[in-house]
């Protein structure tokens, strides 16, 4: 594993789905707290940050003890804050770690940092099987479709890959823990602007295949829950009852 690395959170206070998300109480803890602490159950503490613009979400954090990380309110995306976050810290490689994941399996973000060394210079994003047609179809969750050597060939919120009888015969879907590469950082934030795809489908992940990079897919667990909406709020706290976090 490299130890140049930092795993960096960020959290917008400002969701169009879910106003003020990062700071939702699940089981009485905010939301980005809970992320929080999965994360360090796989990573040293003094390697996670959690990075926003909001005075709201830094005040929160200080209260727990999470280091923060202030970038600008103009990022269109997680990843652009991510790539603020590179040029304010000296490592190789910066671990983003969506702030909607509070049920998080730290074994997937050890699996994360370990490949980090296995395939340098690469940028790498995790994903899992669909079990069930709800969530193939559900425009809030996006579907990966691999190449054979498990590079990403697209991903989509649309179900693929789709058949004539419209019916969910198998699918993957995206988990939101990646690794990034400053080179890889510094050629999406180039950009002022949003990619095609990436603006059509909302997954910042394309924006890397579009400008030529490859996307290396791990295989994950499917113990993940990302909170998009109100609806996700009842199956996160529901989980983290029945895993008892």
């Amino acid at each position: 594993m490299t130890n140049n690395y930092a795993v960096i959170i960020p959290a917008r206070y400002a969701s169009s789905r879910l106003p003020g998300k990062p700071l939702v109480l699940l089981g009485g803890v905010p939301m980005i707290v809970r992320t929080w602490q999965r994360c360090i159950q796989a990573c040293p503490a003094e390697r996670v940050y959690v990075a926003t613009d909001d005075q709201r979400i830094r005040d929160v954090c200080s209260q727990w003890g999470i280091q923060v990380l202030m970038t600008s309110a103009q990022c269109l995306t997680g990843t652009d804050r991510v790539a603020e976050c590179a040029e304010q810290l000296g490592v190789d490689v910066l671990i983003n770690v969506q702030g909607d994941e509070p049920v998080l399996n730290p074994d997937d973000l050890r699996s994360m940092t370990e490949a980090v060394s296995r395939f340098p210079g690469e940028v790498l994003n995790g994903y899992c099987s669909i079990d069930d047609a709800e969530q193939f179809f559900s425009s809030s969750t996006p579907k990966v479709v691999l190449r054979p050597d498990g590079r990403l060939l697209y991903m989509s919120r649309a179900p693929i890959p789709g058949n004539k009888q419209s019916v969910f015969v198998q699918g993957y879907r995206q988990v939101c823990i990646y690794a990034f590469p400053r080179a890889a950082l510094q050629a999406f934030a180039a950009l002022t602007g949003k990619t095609a795809l990436e603006a059509i489908e909302d997954i910042e992940i394309l924006r890397f295949l579009e400008l030529g990079w490859d996307v290396r897919m791990l295989e994950m667990s499917r113990d993940s829950i990302a909170v998009d909406n109100p609806e996700d709020v009842e199956r996160a706290e529901l989980a983290i009852r029945q895993r008892g976090l």
